[in-house]
C-alpha cells in the first residue's frame, strides 16, 4: 500500500482545521500555491476528490472531511510517538484558561489521558469570567467561546456548536411528554446569561409569541445543567458538553430541531507562544479527542 507524503497529509490536516489555503500556508510556513499543489498531489495519489468549489472558495467534500479526520488522528499518533520515544523534552508548567462548561463537562473528563501521555507537564486549568476572555496574563493558552475575532492572537478553530432543548427524564414524565415545540413553555426555561438561544430555537420551531423572558437565568453552564438534571426546567445545551449526561440517561433530547451557534470554540494564544512544545502537544491531543466525537 502506497502511503501519501507526510507533507501532503499535513497540508490536508491544516486546511481542514483552518478552512482556508492561506491560513494553512501561514501555519506550515509555505506559499499558498505550495499548499494547493500538495492537496492536488494528494487527490491524485488517493484517486478521489478531497476539495470542491463553493462560490469563490473551496471546501472539503464529505469524503474529504472523513479522510481528513482519519489523517488528524494518524498525525496525532505519530507526533505523540516521537515525543514519547525520541526524548523531545515536552515538559514544564503550562496554564490553560478554559470556559467553565467546556472545562468541567468535557476537558476534565479526559485530561488525565493528556497527563499520562506527557507526565513531565505540570498542567494548570483556569476559568475566565467571560466565555470569550483571553486576557489572563497567567494563561499560556485559552479555550475560548466566541466568533473568532481576537486581534494579534494565534487563533485555531476547535469545533462548532449546535444547541437543542435538553431535560431530565423525570421532568419529561412529570409534564407528560412534549408533543410539539410550544410544550417547552410548560416548563421553566433555563437560560445561560440571556434569552438569545431560546428565542432563536422557538422562532425556528415556529412557536408564535413565546415569552422567553421568564424562567431562570444562570451565569455558568454547570449550573444550567445541574438544574436541568435535577428536573427544575429545560435547558438549551450542545452535544459536546452534554454528551456524558445524555449517554448516562440523566438528560434526554425531546426534539431533533437544533440551532447552529454563531459562536464556536477556539484555541487561542499569543503568537510568541504558538510554537510552544506543550501547546503544540496539547493542541494535537485536544483536536484528536474532539475528532473522536465529531
Amino acid at each position: 500500500m502506497r502511503i501519501p507524503s507526510t507533507q501532503a497529509l499535513r497540508a490536508l490536516d491544516s486546511f481542514a482545521r483552518h478552512g482556508s489555503v492561506w491560513r494553512a500556508a501561514d501555519e506550515l510556513h509555505l506559499t499558498r500555491s505550495a499548499v494547493s499543489h500538495q492537496l492536488r498531489l494528494l487527490e491524485r495519489d488517493l484517486g478521489f476528490d478531497l476539495l470542491e468549489r463553493i462560490g469563490k472558495g473551496v471546501a472539503l467534500t464529505p469524503r474529504g472531511q472523513r479522510y481528513a479526520s482519519d489523517v488528524r488522528k494518524a498525525l496525532t499518533v505519530l507526533g505523540d510517538a516521537v515525543t514519547r520515544h525520541a526524548g523531545t523534552g515536552v515538559g514544564g508548567s503550562f496554564s490553560v484558561s478554559c470556559t467553565p462548561g467546556f472545562a468541567s463537562l468535557f476537558l476534565c473528563t479526559h485530561i488525565g489521558e493528556f497527563r499520562q501521555m506527557y507526565p513531565d507537564v505540570a498542567l494548570r486549568i483556569l476559568t475566565p469570567r467571560r466565555l470569550d476572555d483571553v486576557s489572563n496574563a497567567e494563561a499560556d493558552a485559552f479555550i475560548a467561546f466566541g466568533v473568532g475575532n481576537w486581534p494579534n492572537r494565534a487563533v485555531e478553530p476547535l469545533c462548532e456548536i449546535s444547541f437543542t432543548p435538553l431535560c431530565s427524564p423525570t421532568l419529561l414524565n412529570k409534564i407528560g411528554g412534549f408533543s410539539k415545540p410550544a410544550d417547552v413553555l410548560r416548563a421553566n426555561l433555563l437560560h445561560l446569561g440571556d434569552t438569545e438561544d431560546w428565542a432563536r430555537w422557538l422562532a425556528l420551531s415556529k412557536v408564535e409569541n413565546p415569552d422567553t423572558e421568564g424562567g431562570i437565568f444562570f451565569s455558568d453552564m454547570n449550573l444550567v445543567f445541574s438544574a436541568a438534571i435535577a428536573g427544575q426546567g429545560i435547558a438549551m445545551g450542545d452535544e459536546l458538553t452534554s454528551r456524558r449526561a445524555l449517554s448516562e440517561g440523566r438528560l434526554v433530547r425531546p426534539f431533533d430541531t437544533a440551532i447552529s451557534s454563531p459562536r464556536s470554540y477556539f484555541l487561542v494564544s499569543e503568537h510568541a507562544k504558538a510554537a510552544h512544545p506543550v501547546l503544540e502537544a496539547f493542541g494535537r491531543w485536544l483536536r484528536s479527542k474532539l475528532s473522536e466525537i465529531s
